[in-house]
Formats: C-alpha cells, structure tokens, sequence
C-alpha cells in the first residue's frame, strides 16, 4: 500500500495568490491520530478531521481551512484517509498459559 495519497480539489483553495488544487495526505503515524477516537475517523467525524488533517497534509492545511472546505472535498481526504486504516483487524493468537 503506497504511504501517500493524492487529494484532488473540487474547489480549489486559496492562500493569498496562490491556488491550490492538489494536496499530498501521507499515511498517519500513531501520534497523529492523538486526541481522536478511530471510530470518528471511520464515520468522517468533521472534528476528528479537523484535528488530523493538518498534520498528514502536504502542503499542510490549517485547521481553518480544513473547517471552510467544500463538502465535497471534505468527503475526498476522509475518504483517502481511512483508506489507509486496516480493512480487517489483525487476528489474535492464543499463548499457552506458564
């Protein structure tokens, strides 16, 4: 699975005079997913987004900007960020008691 992902805009965001359109989302490490329960992150919890997104993003958004993105867009890095999260949960292994 690659560790990044790209997003493409919708409806392009702008900083000034520049204009984004594209941005890169890298594959989560634990610490940033702190502060946020998975389970928000697999129904697309606007918070839980919020709070993750601007550490994962490349060029990185700001919590402001990721609170004025069009819904569509919004949809499209949830998306692409729970593609990363396991479809399947490891399976446990039975250790034999001492």
């Amino acid at each position: 699975m690659s560790e990044r992902k790209t997003v493409t805009l919708n409806t392009p965001l702008k900083r000034g005079e520049t204009e984004f359109v594209e941005f890169q989302i890298r594959k989560p490490l634990g610490g940033d997913l702190r502060g946020v329960s998975l389970v928000e992150l697999l129904s697309l919890n606007v918070d839980a987004l919020t709070s993750v997104l601007p550490r994962i993003t490349a060029p990185p958004l700001n919590k402001h900007e990721v609170a004025q993105l069009d819904f569509i867009d919004l949809t499209a890095f949830g998306t692409a960020l729970v593609g990363f999260l396991p479809q399947t949960s490891p399976e446990a292994t039975d250790t034999p008691d001492a």
